[in-house]
Protein backbone atom coordinates (compact mmCIF):
# COMPACT_ATOMS: atom_id res chain seq x y z
CA UNK A 1 0.00 0.00 0.00
CA UNK A 2 1.05 3.29 -1.20
CA UNK A 3 2.00 5.81 2.54
CA UNK A 4 2.91 8.72 3.13
CA UNK A 5 6.18 9.69 5.06
CA UNK A 6 4.53 10.68 8.67
CA UNK A 7 2.74 7.23 8.64
CA UNK A 8 5.95 5.40 7.58
CA UNK A 9 7.95 6.89 10.14
CA UNK A 10 5.58 6.91 13.02
CA UNK A 11 5.31 2.86 12.18
CA UNK A 12 8.82 2.92 12.39
CA UNK A 13 8.91 3.95 16.33
CA UNK A 14 5.87 2.90 17.13
CA UNK A 15 7.14 0.55 20.30
CA UNK A 16 2.93 -0.68 21.26
CA UNK A 17 -0.28 0.46 21.04
CA UNK A 18 -1.13 2.02 24.70
CA UNK A 19 -4.40 0.69 26.29
CA UNK A 20 -5.34 4.66 26.07
CA UNK A 21 -5.19 3.94 22.67
CA UNK A 22 -1.89 6.50 22.53
CA UNK A 23 1.32 4.95 20.85
CA UNK A 24 4.32 4.47 22.64
CA UNK A 25 6.81 6.13 20.62
CA UNK A 26 10.29 6.01 20.39
CA UNK A 27 12.31 9.46 19.91
CA UNK A 28 15.70 8.93 18.11
CA UNK A 29 17.02 12.51 18.81
CA UNK A 30 15.99 14.56 21.99
CA UNK A 31 16.85 18.11 22.16
CA UNK A 32 17.16 19.96 25.53
CA UNK A 33 17.60 23.55 26.96
CA UNK A 34 17.73 25.43 29.97
CA UNK A 35 14.49 26.58 30.49
CA UNK A 36 12.29 23.12 30.06
CA UNK A 37 14.93 20.33 31.43
CA UNK A 38 15.61 20.92 35.18
CA UNK A 39 12.65 20.60 36.54
CA UNK A 40 12.71 16.63 34.43
CA UNK A 41 16.68 15.98 35.72
CA UNK A 42 15.19 16.85 39.02
CA UNK A 43 12.38 13.87 38.86
CA UNK A 44 14.86 11.59 37.61
CA UNK A 45 16.99 12.37 40.88
CA UNK A 46 13.83 12.07 42.81
CA UNK A 47 13.33 8.33 41.20
CA UNK A 48 16.67 7.04 41.44
CA UNK A 49 16.83 7.23 37.30
CA UNK A 50 19.47 7.64 35.00
CA UNK A 51 19.47 8.78 31.49
CA UNK A 52 18.46 5.79 29.31
CA UNK A 53 20.13 7.06 25.95
CA UNK A 54 22.91 9.89 26.81
CA UNK A 55 23.86 9.53 23.23
CA UNK A 56 20.76 10.31 21.80
CA UNK A 57 20.14 13.83 23.86
CA UNK A 58 22.04 17.16 22.96
CA UNK A 59 21.74 20.42 25.46
CA UNK A 60 22.35 23.47 24.57
CA UNK A 61 20.88 27.16 26.09
CA UNK A 62 19.36 29.67 23.83
CA UNK A 63 16.01 30.75 26.23
CA UNK A 64 17.95 32.83 28.83
CA UNK A 65 20.79 33.50 27.34
CA UNK A 66 21.76 37.47 27.02
CA UNK A 67 22.84 38.43 23.68
CA UNK A 68 24.50 42.22 24.61
CA UNK A 69 27.21 40.12 26.59
CA UNK A 70 27.90 36.47 27.63
CA UNK A 71 30.15 36.99 30.41
CA UNK A 72 29.72 35.35 33.47
CA UNK A 73 27.90 35.56 36.16
CA UNK A 74 24.69 36.90 34.47
CA UNK A 75 23.25 39.87 36.02
CA UNK A 76 19.50 38.15 35.73
CA UNK A 77 20.00 35.94 38.78
CA UNK A 78 17.28 33.49 37.55
CA UNK A 79 19.15 33.14 33.78
CA UNK A 80 22.25 32.45 35.79
CA UNK A 81 20.92 29.90 38.12
CA UNK A 82 19.54 27.90 34.99
CA UNK A 83 22.52 28.16 33.64
CA UNK A 84 24.34 26.64 36.61
CA UNK A 85 21.34 23.88 36.48
CA UNK A 86 21.83 22.56 32.77
CA UNK A 87 26.17 22.38 33.49
CA UNK A 88 25.08 20.34 36.32
CA UNK A 89 22.68 18.19 34.47
CA UNK A 90 24.83 17.47 31.32
CA UNK A 91 27.84 16.96 33.18
CA UNK A 92 26.20 14.60 35.83
CA UNK A 93 24.04 12.40 33.81
CA UNK A 94 26.82 12.31 30.67
CA UNK A 95 24.66 14.78 28.47
CA UNK A 96 26.50 16.26 25.50
CA UNK A 97 25.88 20.73 26.16
CA UNK A 98 26.54 23.12 23.66
CA UNK A 99 27.86 25.66 25.95
CA UNK A 100 28.50 29.27 25.41
CA UNK A 101 32.48 28.52 25.24
CA UNK A 102 31.67 25.36 23.03
CA UNK A 103 31.65 27.29 19.72
CA UNK A 104 28.35 25.52 18.59
CA UNK A 105 26.17 26.95 21.27
CA UNK A 106 22.79 28.35 19.74
CA UNK A 107 18.95 28.24 19.12
CA UNK A 108 18.40 24.55 19.91
CA UNK A 109 16.24 24.88 16.53
CA UNK A 110 18.88 26.26 14.62
CA UNK A 111 22.15 23.97 16.09
CA UNK A 112 20.56 20.45 15.87
CA UNK A 113 20.77 20.63 11.64
CA UNK A 114 24.01 22.66 11.48
CA UNK A 115 25.17 19.92 13.48
CA UNK A 116 23.97 16.84 11.02
CA UNK A 117 22.02 15.74 14.39
CA UNK A 118 18.86 16.23 12.49
CA UNK A 119 18.37 13.57 9.76
CA UNK A 120 15.62 12.28 7.47
CA UNK A 121 13.25 9.43 9.06
CA UNK A 122 13.98 10.69 12.51
CA UNK A 123 11.71 10.69 15.67
CA UNK A 124 12.56 14.18 17.46
CA UNK A 125 11.39 15.70 20.44
CA UNK A 126 12.01 19.07 22.75
CA UNK A 127 10.68 20.90 25.41
CA UNK A 128 9.82 23.53 22.79
CA UNK A 129 6.77 24.06 20.96
CA UNK A 130 8.89 25.37 17.58
CA UNK A 131 10.62 21.39 17.26
CA UNK A 132 8.43 21.12 14.10
CA UNK A 133 11.33 23.27 12.44
CA UNK A 134 13.71 19.69 12.32
CA UNK A 135 10.50 18.49 9.78
CA UNK A 136 12.05 20.43 7.02
CA UNK A 137 14.43 17.03 6.62
CA UNK A 138 11.89 14.48 6.19
CA UNK A 139 11.39 14.05 10.50
CA UNK A 140 8.75 13.87 12.30
CA UNK A 141 9.48 16.38 15.13
CA UNK A 142 7.20 17.10 18.12
CA UNK A 143 7.50 19.61 20.80
CA UNK A 144 6.37 18.28 24.39
CA UNK A 145 6.08 19.17 27.91
CA UNK A 146 8.85 18.98 31.23
CA UNK A 147 7.06 16.01 32.09
CA UNK A 148 7.66 14.64 28.35
CA UNK A 149 11.14 15.80 28.35
CA UNK A 150 11.50 13.63 31.67
CA UNK A 151 9.92 10.05 30.03
CA UNK A 152 12.29 10.40 26.90
CA UNK A 153 15.45 10.86 29.48
CA UNK A 154 14.28 8.10 30.90
CA UNK A 155 12.76 5.57 28.36
CA UNK A 156 14.16 7.33 25.09
CA UNK A 157 10.06 6.72 24.66
CA UNK A 158 6.73 9.23 25.26
CA UNK A 159 3.20 8.33 24.80
CA UNK A 160 1.31 10.53 22.32
CA UNK A 161 -2.14 10.32 20.24
CA UNK A 162 -1.51 9.75 16.26
CA UNK A 163 -2.56 12.67 14.48
CA UNK A 164 -4.04 12.73 10.95
CA UNK A 165 -1.89 13.92 7.65
CA UNK A 166 -3.17 17.32 5.56
CA UNK A 167 -1.14 17.44 2.59
CA UNK A 168 -0.12 21.05 1.23
CA UNK A 169 0.47 21.47 -2.24
CA UNK A 170 1.57 24.75 -3.07
CA UNK A 171 2.75 25.67 -6.87
CA UNK A 172 4.01 28.89 -8.07
CA UNK A 173 7.15 30.91 -8.02
CA UNK A 174 6.94 33.85 -5.20
CA UNK A 175 8.26 36.83 -6.29
CA UNK A 176 11.13 39.00 -5.36
CA UNK A 177 10.66 40.02 -1.73
CA UNK A 178 8.84 37.48 -1.00
CA UNK A 179 10.22 34.28 1.00
CA UNK A 180 9.12 31.50 3.01
CA UNK A 181 8.22 33.36 5.67
CA UNK A 182 5.50 34.62 3.54
CA UNK A 183 4.50 31.60 2.61
CA UNK A 184 3.77 29.91 5.74
CA UNK A 185 2.17 33.35 6.67
CA UNK A 186 -0.31 32.96 4.31
CA UNK A 187 -0.78 29.02 4.93
CA UNK A 188 -1.72 30.01 8.23
CA UNK A 189 -4.07 32.64 7.09
CA UNK A 190 -6.08 30.54 5.12
CA UNK A 191 -6.12 27.90 7.42
CA UNK A 192 -6.48 29.05 10.38
CA UNK A 193 -4.68 29.31 13.68
CA UNK A 194 -6.85 26.25 15.14
CA UNK A 195 -6.86 24.90 11.46
CA UNK A 196 -3.97 22.22 11.95
CA UNK A 197 -5.83 20.45 15.65
CA UNK A 198 -5.34 16.75 15.18
CA UNK A 199 -2.95 17.14 11.88
CA UNK A 200 0.48 16.80 11.08
CA UNK A 201 1.44 18.45 8.11
CA UNK A 202 3.00 17.66 5.08
CA UNK A 203 4.53 20.69 3.02
CA UNK A 204 4.45 19.68 -0.82
CA UNK A 205 4.31 21.18 -4.60
CA UNK A 206 6.82 22.79 -6.91
CA UNK A 207 7.16 25.59 -4.43
CA UNK A 208 9.00 23.94 -1.72
CA UNK A 209 10.92 21.43 -4.04
CA UNK A 210 12.91 24.87 -5.10
CA UNK A 211 13.34 25.98 -1.53
CA UNK A 212 16.68 25.69 0.57
CA UNK A 213 16.55 23.80 3.67
CA UNK A 214 16.67 26.79 5.87
CA UNK A 215 13.61 28.22 3.86
CA UNK A 216 11.70 24.43 4.47
CA UNK A 217 13.04 25.08 8.11
CA UNK A 218 11.18 28.62 8.59
CA UNK A 219 7.84 26.91 6.95
CA UNK A 220 7.79 23.63 9.38
CA UNK A 221 9.26 25.53 12.15
CA UNK A 222 5.69 27.81 12.19
CA UNK A 223 3.42 25.01 11.92
CA UNK A 224 2.80 24.44 15.39
CA UNK A 225 1.37 28.24 14.69
CA UNK A 226 -1.67 26.60 12.50
CA UNK A 227 -2.21 24.29 15.56
CA UNK A 228 -0.40 21.56 13.88
CA UNK A 229 1.30 18.86 15.58
CA UNK A 230 4.20 18.65 12.96
CA UNK A 231 5.19 19.73 9.87
CA UNK A 232 7.65 18.33 7.25
CA UNK A 233 8.81 18.73 3.74
CA UNK A 234 9.82 15.19 1.99
CA UNK A 235 13.73 14.25 1.79
CA UNK A 236 15.54 15.23 -1.80
CA UNK A 237 19.04 15.98 -2.56
CA UNK A 238 18.79 19.69 -1.29
CA UNK A 239 18.31 17.64 2.02
CA UNK A 240 21.29 15.35 1.06
CA UNK A 241 23.32 18.04 -0.25
CA UNK A 242 22.98 19.94 3.07
CA UNK A 243 23.31 17.35 5.37
CA UNK A 244 26.44 16.09 3.78
CA UNK A 245 29.78 16.67 5.56
CA UNK A 246 28.03 17.75 8.41
CA UNK A 247 29.74 16.56 12.08
CA UNK A 248 26.90 14.00 13.41
CA UNK A 249 26.66 12.97 9.04
CA UNK A 250 27.12 9.35 8.25
CA UNK A 251 30.68 9.72 6.15
CA UNK A 252 31.61 7.72 3.21
CA UNK A 253 30.04 5.01 1.78
CA UNK A 254 27.42 5.03 5.48
CA UNK A 255 25.81 8.28 4.19
CA UNK A 256 25.48 6.75 0.02
CA UNK A 257 23.44 3.79 2.39
CA UNK A 258 21.93 6.59 4.35
CA UNK A 259 20.85 8.29 1.42
CA UNK A 260 19.06 5.42 -0.48
CA UNK A 261 17.47 4.78 2.97
CA UNK A 262 16.33 8.60 3.21
CA UNK A 263 14.92 8.12 -0.26
CA UNK A 264 12.43 5.38 0.78
CA UNK A 265 11.22 6.92 4.04
CA UNK A 266 9.35 9.87 2.11
CA UNK A 267 5.99 9.43 0.50
CA UNK A 268 5.09 7.48 -1.75
CA UNK A 269 3.53 8.63 -5.45
CA UNK A 270 0.27 7.96 -4.94
CA UNK A 271 -0.05 8.27 -0.52
CA UNK A 272 -3.24 8.55 0.57
CA UNK A 273 -4.16 12.09 2.88
CA UNK A 274 -6.67 13.09 5.37
CA UNK A 275 -6.95 16.33 3.88
CA UNK A 276 -5.71 17.74 0.95
CA UNK A 277 -5.24 21.83 0.82
CA UNK A 278 -3.72 23.64 -2.34
CA UNK A 279 -1.72 27.39 -2.86
CA UNK A 280 -0.64 29.54 -5.69
CA UNK A 281 1.75 31.80 -4.55
CA UNK A 282 2.63 33.54 -7.86
CA UNK A 283 0.95 36.54 -6.53
CA UNK A 284 2.14 36.22 -3.39
CA UNK A 285 3.22 39.81 -2.03
CA UNK A 286 4.97 40.22 1.55
CA UNK A 287 2.66 39.05 4.92
CA UNK A 288 2.37 41.37 7.78
CA UNK A 289 0.36 40.27 10.78
CA UNK A 290 -1.78 42.95 12.38
CA UNK A 291 -3.61 41.02 15.53
CA UNK A 292 -2.47 38.96 18.10
CA UNK A 293 -2.27 35.77 16.58
CA UNK A 294 -0.52 34.61 13.41
CA UNK A 295 -3.35 33.79 11.42
CA UNK A 296 -4.13 37.57 11.72
CA UNK A 297 -1.95 38.33 8.67
CA UNK A 298 -2.80 40.43 5.23
CA UNK A 299 -0.52 41.45 2.27
CA UNK A 300 1.52 44.45 2.79
CA UNK A 301 -0.55 46.64 0.43
CA UNK A 302 -3.60 45.19 2.20
CA UNK A 303 -5.99 46.79 4.67
CA UNK A 304 -6.77 45.61 8.23
CA UNK A 305 -10.35 43.77 7.55
CA UNK A 306 -13.56 45.13 8.87
CA UNK A 307 -15.73 43.00 11.29
CA UNK A 308 -18.08 41.81 9.22
CA UNK A 309 -15.86 41.03 7.09
CA UNK A 310 -14.37 38.43 9.43
CA UNK A 311 -15.86 34.51 10.05
CA UNK A 312 -18.14 35.34 12.78
CA UNK A 313 -15.72 32.41 15.03
CA UNK A 314 -13.33 35.10 14.90
CA UNK A 315 -14.13 38.00 15.27
CA UNK A 316 -14.22 38.62 19.24
CA UNK A 317 -10.44 38.15 18.52
CA UNK A 318 -10.30 40.33 16.14
CA UNK A 319 -11.89 42.57 18.22
CA UNK A 320 -9.45 42.39 20.86
CA UNK A 321 -6.61 42.30 18.77
CA UNK A 322 -8.20 45.67 17.18
CA UNK A 323 -7.85 46.86 20.73
CA UNK A 324 -4.92 45.88 21.90
CA UNK A 325 -3.13 46.97 18.75
CA UNK A 326 -5.21 50.56 18.67
CA UNK A 327 -5.68 49.59 14.50
CA UNK A 328 -8.56 50.82 13.37
CA UNK A 329 -10.43 48.22 10.61
CA UNK A 330 -10.23 49.21 7.36
CA UNK A 331 -7.15 50.96 7.72
CA UNK A 332 -3.57 50.34 5.89
CA UNK A 333 -1.03 48.28 7.03
CA UNK A 334 1.47 49.74 5.20
CA UNK A 335 3.21 52.97 6.85
CA UNK A 336 2.50 51.51 10.65
CA UNK A 337 5.34 52.95 12.45
CA UNK A 338 7.69 51.13 14.76
CA UNK A 339 9.67 51.70 17.71
CA UNK A 340 12.02 48.40 17.39
CA UNK A 341 13.00 45.73 14.62
CA UNK A 342 14.04 42.30 15.68
CA UNK A 343 16.28 39.66 13.06
CA UNK A 344 16.42 36.32 14.85
CA UNK A 345 14.59 33.50 16.42
CA UNK A 346 14.29 30.09 15.65
CA UNK A 347 12.75 31.05 12.62
CA UNK A 348 14.56 33.37 10.92
CA UNK A 349 17.66 33.61 12.13
CA UNK A 350 20.25 31.81 9.80
CA UNK A 351 22.69 32.57 7.87
CA UNK A 352 20.12 32.74 4.86
CA UNK A 353 18.24 35.19 6.43
CA UNK A 354 20.81 37.38 7.19
CA UNK A 355 22.01 37.98 4.19
CA UNK A 356 18.45 38.61 2.52
CA UNK A 357 18.41 41.47 5.44
CA UNK A 358 21.73 42.94 5.08
CA UNK A 359 21.20 43.09 0.92
CA UNK A 360 18.64 45.80 2.37
CA UNK A 361 20.46 47.32 4.70
CA UNK A 362 23.37 47.82 2.98
CA UNK A 363 24.32 51.56 2.24
CA UNK A 364 21.60 52.71 4.18
CA UNK A 365 20.95 54.26 8.03
CA UNK A 366 18.27 52.92 10.53
CA UNK A 367 15.80 55.37 11.37
CA UNK A 368 17.05 57.20 14.86
CA UNK A 369 12.95 56.77 16.23
CA UNK A 370 13.97 52.75 15.76
CA UNK A 371 16.01 50.52 18.46
CA UNK A 372 17.05 48.03 16.22
CA UNK A 373 18.83 44.40 16.43
CA UNK A 374 20.23 41.38 14.86
CA UNK A 375 20.35 38.29 16.50
CA UNK A 376 22.50 35.46 15.08
CA UNK A 377 20.47 31.49 15.70
CA UNK A 378 24.12 30.16 16.64
CA UNK A 379 27.74 30.89 17.08
CA UNK A 380 28.48 29.28 13.90
CA UNK A 381 25.93 31.30 12.20
CA UNK A 382 27.57 34.77 13.86
CA UNK A 383 31.06 33.27 12.64
CA UNK A 384 29.74 33.18 9.11
CA UNK A 385 28.39 36.18 9.16
CA UNK A 386 31.36 37.82 10.85
CA UNK A 387 33.46 36.28 7.90
CA UNK A 388 31.51 37.53 4.96
CA UNK A 389 31.38 40.69 6.59
CA UNK A 390 27.49 41.35 7.12
CA UNK A 391 27.77 42.30 10.72
CA UNK A 392 29.80 45.45 9.45
CA UNK A 393 27.07 46.17 7.24
CA UNK A 394 24.47 46.12 10.23
CA UNK A 395 26.75 47.77 12.18
CA UNK A 396 27.02 50.61 10.01
CA UNK A 397 23.40 50.53 9.50
CA UNK A 398 22.92 51.18 13.11
CA UNK A 399 21.90 47.91 14.41
CA UNK A 400 23.06 46.10 17.25
CA UNK A 401 24.94 43.16 16.44
CA UNK A 402 24.75 40.16 19.23
CA UNK A 403 25.07 37.27 20.30
CA UNK A 404 23.66 33.82 19.51
CA UNK A 405 20.56 33.67 21.60
CA UNK A 406 16.30 33.53 21.50
CA UNK A 407 16.46 37.15 22.12
CA UNK A 408 13.32 38.91 21.82
CA UNK A 409 11.22 36.41 20.24
CA UNK A 410 10.24 35.58 23.95
CA UNK A 411 12.09 37.64 26.11
CA UNK A 412 13.08 35.70 29.05
CA UNK A 413 16.18 37.79 29.07
CA UNK A 414 17.19 41.05 28.88
CA UNK A 415 16.10 41.44 25.71
CA UNK A 416 12.30 43.16 25.76
CA UNK A 417 10.29 45.57 24.39
CA UNK A 418 8.73 48.36 26.81
CA UNK A 419 5.50 49.55 27.55
CA UNK A 420 3.56 50.32 24.22
CA UNK A 421 6.62 49.82 21.60
CA UNK A 422 5.66 48.43 18.67
CA UNK A 423 8.11 45.91 17.22
CA UNK A 424 8.32 44.37 13.68
CA UNK A 425 9.56 41.18 14.27
CA UNK A 426 10.95 38.27 12.29
CA UNK A 427 9.96 35.69 14.92
CA UNK A 428 7.06 33.03 15.12
CA UNK A 429 4.37 34.67 17.56
CA UNK A 430 2.64 38.27 17.98
CA UNK A 431 0.73 36.93 20.94
CA UNK A 432 0.31 39.29 23.89
CA UNK A 433 2.85 39.72 26.02
CA UNK A 434 4.74 37.63 23.85
CA UNK A 435 8.08 40.27 23.31
CA UNK A 436 8.38 40.87 27.02
CA UNK A 437 5.83 43.85 27.83
CA UNK A 438 2.14 43.28 28.25
CA UNK A 439 1.31 45.94 26.55
CA UNK A 440 3.97 45.76 23.51
CA UNK A 441 2.55 45.25 19.91
CA UNK A 442 4.12 42.92 17.56
CA UNK A 443 4.21 42.39 13.60
CA UNK A 444 5.39 39.66 12.20
CA UNK A 445 7.26 39.85 8.74
CA UNK A 446 10.40 38.46 7.01
CA UNK A 447 14.06 39.31 7.81
CA UNK A 448 14.55 41.71 4.71
CA UNK A 449 11.02 43.25 5.58
CA UNK A 450 11.43 44.14 8.90
CA UNK A 451 15.00 45.10 7.95
CA UNK A 452 12.72 47.81 5.47
CA UNK A 453 10.78 48.68 8.32
CA UNK A 454 13.76 49.41 10.60
CA UNK A 455 15.42 52.07 8.00
CA UNK A 456 12.21 53.72 7.22
CA UNK A 457 10.85 53.77 10.93
CA UNK A 458 7.55 52.47 9.55
CA UNK A 459 6.04 49.16 7.81
CA UNK A 460 7.54 49.52 3.98
CA UNK A 461 6.84 47.03 1.20
CA UNK A 462 10.23 45.53 0.39
CA UNK A 463 10.03 44.81 -2.99
CA UNK A 464 10.19 48.67 -3.48
CA UNK A 465 13.24 48.81 -1.80
CA UNK A 466 14.86 46.28 -3.37
CA UNK A 467 13.93 47.78 -7.02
Amino acid sequence: MPENLFNKVWQLHEVQKLPSGESQLFIGLHLIHEVTSPQAFQMLREQNLKVAFPERTIATVDHIVPTASQKRPYSDSMAEAMMGEIEKNAKQFGVRFYGVDSGKQGIVHVIGPELGLTQPGMTIACGDSHTSTHGAFGAIAFGIGTTQVRDVLASQCISLAKPKVRKIGVSGKPGKGVYSKDVILKIIQQLGVKGGIGYSYEYAGETFENMSMEERMSVCNMSIEGGARAGYVNPDKTTFDYIRGREFAPKGDAFDRAVEWWKQIASDKNAKYDDVFKLNVSKLEPMVTWGINPGQALGVTENIPMLSEVPENERQSAQEALGHMGFEQGAPIEGTKIDVAFIGSCTNSRISDLREAAKVAEGRKVNANVKALVVPGSQQVKVQAEKEGLDKIFSKAGFEWRHAGCSMCLAMNPDKLQGREISASSSNRNFIGRQGSSTGRTLLMSPAMVAAAAINGKVVDVREVLQ
